[in-house]
């Protein structure tokens, strides 16, 4: 991947976002999408205005999307993508940082053995960053799903797939609605953090609250052992404070129950501007006939990923821990 290739392409995606904004009174983030749909189809549409269409199609021969490895498209995109949800007001609109999203990879690639046919979802898509990084570092053949109810985020996401080529299939839906989908071997997700409005459709879960609002990272982690096979993984990025909250303990149950705890892994506070916002990895694994609990969970408090150094060692020490893991699953 080079960087000059990332470079190029954000601007190309930056400035035609921008001639699309003004002309057809978007925002700059729906404009994104239009950009993609325009790159991936080679022309423009004829929806839009003449004079539109003429800048597009001379705009169009500067670039050639084969040029692009995947990764290089997902940076851009994000780059872009970034820039527009700094003047988004909507909280709903965040992306997983890169690093992060680059780590749920190679936490991904320890857990999975070379397992022909792999099912993969992710059920809070949002722009599809981290689906598509996960699968780009994965590269091997899977099946992939993925449900964002935002409609600017879904055309994104869908956009930013095909673009790198990633077979996904998207639901648009609020996704603590039931899926028409068969459990999979791999759930991940960058939660929502907040109360579910649906209190209808909470009471159908387990996780509801007694009273009021139920958090929708409960609901989630619910929905997505739903939808996971007997033993299949899953990995969130959930609060720091998820086993602390009001409503924790039958989290706590529930999770006893259904699952076992693989690992938690803290992200360094550097990611995040206030403590507050602290956020963590958590592993899961669905419970089965043939699944045991680690003898140990990971538990990890990661340094910066700008410490090369501290992250090396950590990383050592984590390959260590997952090769005992599996060999105690044999």
């Amino acid at each position: 991947m080079k960087q000059e290739q990332v470079e190029k392409l954000f601007q190309w995606v930056d400035e035609t976002a921008d001639t699309i904004s003004k002309d057809m009174n978007i925002t700059y983030l729906e404009a994104i999408a239009e950009t993609l749909d325009i790159l991936f189809n080679g022309q423009p549409f004829k929806d839009m205005s003449k004079e539109l269409q003429t800048k597009l199609t001379n705009e169009l021969t500067k670039i050639n999307k084969d040029n692009f490895e995947k990764e290089e498209i997902r940076k851009a995109v994000q780059l872009a993508i970034l820039k527009g949800m700094k003047g988004a007001t909507q909280q709903q609109h965040l992306i997983t940082p890169d690093s992060v999203a680059m780590f749920m990879g190679y936490l991904a690639s320890k857990l999975i053995d070379n397992e022909e046919n792999l099912k993969l979802f992710d059920p809070a898509s949002g722009s599809g960053n981290l689906i598509t990084s996960v699968m780009n570092q994965l590269e091997m053949p899977l099946t992939a799903y993925a449900s964002e109810v935002d409609p600017t985020l879904i055309q994104l996401a869908v956009t930013n797939a095909n673009l790198q080529k990633n077979n996904i299939e998207f639901f648009h839906q609020d996704s603590l609605q039931p899926f028409l989908m068969e459990p999979v071997d791999f759930v991940l997700a960058d939660l929502p953090v907040g109360y579910y409005p649906d209190d209808v459709q909470a009471s159908r879960y387990q996780l509801k609250a007694e009273e009021g609002h139920s958090y929708a990272h409960h609901l989630f982690i619910e929905q997505g052992l739903n939808y996971t096979k007997e033993g299949g993984y899953l990995m969130f990025i959930v609060p720091n404070f998820l086993f602390e909250s009001d409503q924790s303990r039958e989290l706590n149950t529930f999770l006893r129950e259904n699952a076992h705890i693989v690992g938690m892994l803290q992200l360094s506070d550097s990611l995040f501007k206030n403590e507050k916002h602290g956020k963590s990895i958590l592993i899961l694994q669905k419970k089965g006939p043939e699944t045991k609990p680690p003898k140990q969970a990971l538990l990890v408090k990661l340094p910066s990923f700008k410490n090369p150094n501290a992250m090396g060692d950590i990383l050592g020490q984590m390959n260590q821990w997952f090769d005992e893991y599996k060999t105690a699953q044999l």
